[in-house]
């Protein structure tokens, strides 16, 4: 399933062909040690530790990814790349390779010029906690150990929320008046009295289902316990700075591990890896909050049968839309740019292939809820079709960096 042969090319073009420029995808997922796993990704109960209890749980669904996850020496063969469902399931290849060999049928040729690759993805993330106060380290100080920054995006979907775990808040930033010295000595004290206290120099916000949040590298936050979809720059490269959540002891390796190695004990060094201005913004609020805005006029698309909405805006890296298209209703959406999509409500078709969404998922299982719209098909306008009489057909759609529909939020 993995490498290059001659054909690739053509088998890609010929998928492109088949399916009306709609590449399916089969379902990724990632385990994580790191907490307990929500249980709301719709994955059979008896897969969610398919990789055996020292692997962890499934806490991660990744969408149209062409990086690897990254849990060490625990990682699987593959885990992290998403796999392109060739001819029905006769044949997987990795959406990775599939890009570097058609890129410019599947990204366009602009995109490909200008980037190469897929820049790029989105995931679900799904705990029973909240994630550990850490931050994702600016580009200069990833790429001093071989990695990249991972700027992030979130949006809370009322579709997988209908338990929240008591924990729908996330800290952000730092208070006003929070000091490199402050810092350091939480970084010191790590595990001295197990929680070395660094959130307390945060301040939580509440969650609020349907929004979401802009977060650039170099910020500091703990998520909350929502399950959350995440458009992000293909990394994981994370630094946690709180020593222990819910009475679960962090190791040190986690704040060290993306450091260079002369300097995982410099602890002001650490202390200033971050974007100080940014986390001590006083309208932090303001700067990365975001409610969702409708695409265009709401009566006009209404009227044509859908509602569309931006939910991540403001990055340059990548954007995301929530689409809902009405009952019994058919429409015809264009975009700017390649996209990858996720299935949340409802079944239907588009151009002409089915898509639906699945209650519960096998681990191995191809399902028709994930898709790779390409770049022409984009352009052109994708017909979808609600099938049902009754019930919405909804779905979430992300893009990479350079989508001209996007450029105007962007600051």
């Amino acid at each position: 399933m993995s490498g290059f042969d001659k054909n690739r090319k053509e088998k890609i073009a010929g998928e492109i062909r088949r399916r009306g420029g709609i590449l399916q995808l089969k379902p990724c997922w990632v385990h994580r040690t790191l907490l307990p796993p929500g249980k709301r990704l719709k994955l059979d109960p008896r897969d969610l530790y398919h990789a055996g209890a020292a692997h962890g749980g499934v806490c991660e669904r990744w969408l149209a990814s062409t990086g690897m996850a990254d849990n060490g020496s625990l990682t699987l063969e593959h885990e992290g790349l998403s796999f392109l469902v060739l001819q029905d399931g006769a044949e997987l290849i990795t959406l990775k390779d599939a890009v570097g060999e058609a890129g410019e049928l599947i990204l366009g040729e602009e995109a490909m010029a200008a980037y190469g690759c897929l820049q790029a993805f989105a995931k679900f993330y799904d705990f029973q906690a909240p994630i550990p106060f850490h931050v994702h380290l600016l580009e200069e100080d990833a790429q001093k150990v071989g990695a990249h920054s991972k700027p992030e995006a979130y949006y809370f979907p009322k579709e997988l929320n209908a338990i929240d775990y008591h924990s729908a808040y996330t800290y952000f930033g730092l208070l006003p008046g929070v000091t490199r010295e402050d810092i350091v000595s939480c970084l010191k004290d790590w595990g001295r009295y197990g929680d070395n206290g660094i959130v307390e120099l945060s301040k939580a916000y509440r969650l609020k289902l349907e929004t979401g949040w802009n977060i650039p590298a170099g910020i500091l936050h703990a998520p909350g316990s929502f399950v959350t979809y995440e458009p992000q720059r293909v990394s994981d490269t994370s630094s946690f700075w709180q020593s222990m959540v819910h009475d679960k002891y962090m190791e040190k390796e986690m704040l060290t591990k993306f450091y260079p190695q002369d300097l995982k004990q410099d602890y002001e060094y650490i202390a200033d890896s971050i974007d100080w201005k940014a986390n001590l913004d006083p309208e932090f609020k303001k700067n990365h909050y975001h409610e969702p805005l409708p695409v265009k006029d709401v009566d006009e698309m209404h009227e044509d049968g859908y509602e569309e909405q931006w939910i991540v805006y403001g990055a340059e890296d990548f954007s995301a839309k929530k689409l809902t298209v009405f009952p019994g209703q058919t429409v015809r959406i264009r975009d700017a740019a390649a996209y990858g999509l996720i299935m949340m409500q409802g079944y239907g078709r588009m151009n002409g292939m089915p898509v639906e969404t699945p209650v519960m998922i096998g681990y191995d299982e191809i399902t028709a809820d994930e898709m790779y719209v390409c770049y022409d098909a984009a352009r052109e306008g994708v017909k979808i079709q609600n099938l049902s009489s009754t019930g919405l057909l909804v779905m979430l759609k992300h893009f990479g960096p350079g989508n001209p529909d996007a450029a105007k939020y962007v600051e």
